[in-house]
């Protein structure tokens, strides 16, 4: 059984997040949060805390063997855009795209990851 939390409409762009996403997909979940405690972007702290809800989620439904759970899935989506416009020269007007995300990360533990193939 997999554990997942969410984070919607986080005020990031997903291009962002995904890189950080690629990086703990299939790691260990203390060792996913050791490696984005030490990465300087702003979107390891939003993927961290989803995590650490993920973690958190498992101990509430008496996950068997919490320090076993694997990262199986780190998804993050684009969401819904805040569209605004930059005055530019000669009266032209640039659209800008203020973007979100959907960030979604789910637990599970070894023995179900590798019977599953993720």
């Amino acid at each position: 059984m997999a554990y997942t939390a969410t984070h919607k409409y986080a005020r990031i762009s997903a291009r962002k997040v995904r890189a950080l996403a690629d990086l703990v997909r299939g790691k260990f979940a203390d060792e996913a949060l050791d490696i984005l405690r030490f990465q300087p972007h702003r979107g390891a702290r939003m993927l961290e805390k989803v995590i650490k809800s993920a973690l958190g989620n498992a101990e509430h439904q008496q996950a068997p063997g919490v320090d076993d759970l694997v990262v199986v899935d780190a998804r993050v989506d684009g969401g819904p855009m805040f569209k605004r416009i930059r005055p530019r020269s000669r009266g032209q007007a640039f659209g800008i795209k203020r973007r979100m995300s959907h960030i979604k990360v789910a637990l599970d533990t070894v023995a179900t990851a590798a019977a599953t193939g993720e």
